[in-house]
């Protein structure tokens, strides 16, 4: 009857009922379908999203991506918690300028110094200060005694603040600390679909060594290398060789990696590697 408005299944929407009874008495025949569909919902989301790195990626200065890893070819500034590339700081450092090439504030002198500016910025809920006070807990740095608890608390609030290399962190920290592979595949899940590129890569690590199913792991690696992971681009090519994935995959992945370390490359950064193998 037209009086009667159907409602759709909330988690597949495929079906049509009239009521929470009816819903009940067809959900035996309907759960295999419903699963089903929601996985590939999932799926979909899953790797349609996160082709673009997020805004922390990029220096602030020069407003270039960073180039892969992160942590080797830039430095975070604990004054203001930006990510300055190495090109930016060394350019900076030419210039005369000796404090953050940013915020212009003065550079700590001492672990203790790093700790109380990093500190500050912790209590003002910055996701970037927090995540970095828990990686120093992690490593032990800045005179802290390791302490994974407290790191994965801090990595738990930065997430919730929106740092998306938190919720790397606590993929990382529930496999090497607690042996948690399913919920790590979530913490990295959650941050691939925000462009986190670390986190893609190893969600393709997690479908080739642990699950066997390298269709899906290509697909994951696929994503990374046109976003500049090397790894991914070096898995892609051995797959390529072993027949499980096509030329046109390989080409297509390698292409899209030279075109992401082009948009990372300036002079300014290629005058600071040069320096820093000097």
């Amino acid at each position: 009857s037209d009086a009667v408005k159907l409602k759709n299944c909330t988690a597949c929407r495929l079906v049509k009922y009239c009521g929470v009874d009816c819903q009940k008495v067809h959900r035996k025949q309907h759960k295999n379908l419903c699963k089903q569909r929601v996985a590939e919902l999932n799926d979909e989301q899953l790797y349609t999203q996160g082709h673009e790195r997020p805004e922390g990626d990029f220096c602030p200065i020069c407003t270039l991506p960073i180039p892969l890893p992160m942590n080797e070819h830039s430095f975070f500034k604990v004054c203001c918690s930006k990510r300055i590339c190495s090109g930016c700081t060394f350019a900076a450092k030419k210039r005369g300028m000796s404090g953050c090439p940013f915020c212009r504030t003065s550079l700590p002198d001492s672990d203790a110094d790093v700790l109380a500016s990093i500190q500050k910025r912790v209590l003002k809920k910055d996701p970037a200060a927090i995540d970095f006070l828990g990686r120093s807990y992690a490593n032990g740095n800045l005179g802290l005694q390791r302490d994974m608890q407290k790191s994965v608390n801090l990595w738990t609030e930065a997430a919730e603040l929106g740092s998306i290399e938190a919720l790397c962190n606590l993929g990382l920290a529930h496999v090497t600390e607690f042996n948690d592979v399913a919920t790590a595949v979530k913490f990295w899940t959650k941050a691939a679909m925000q462009g986190h590129v670390e986190s893609r890569h190893n969600l393709g690590c997690f479908e080739e060594y642990i699950t066997r199913n390298r269709d899906r792991a290509l697909r994951h690696f696929l994503i990374s290398a046109k976003m500049g992971e090397s790894d991914s681009v070096e898995n892609i090519k051995n797959y390529f060789l072993g027949g499980i994935a096509t030329k046109e995959q390989f080409t297509e992945a390698l292409e899209g990696y030279q075109d992401a370390v082009e948009e990372m490359k300036s002079h300014d950064r290629d005058e600071a590697s040069a320096l820093m193998k000097s």
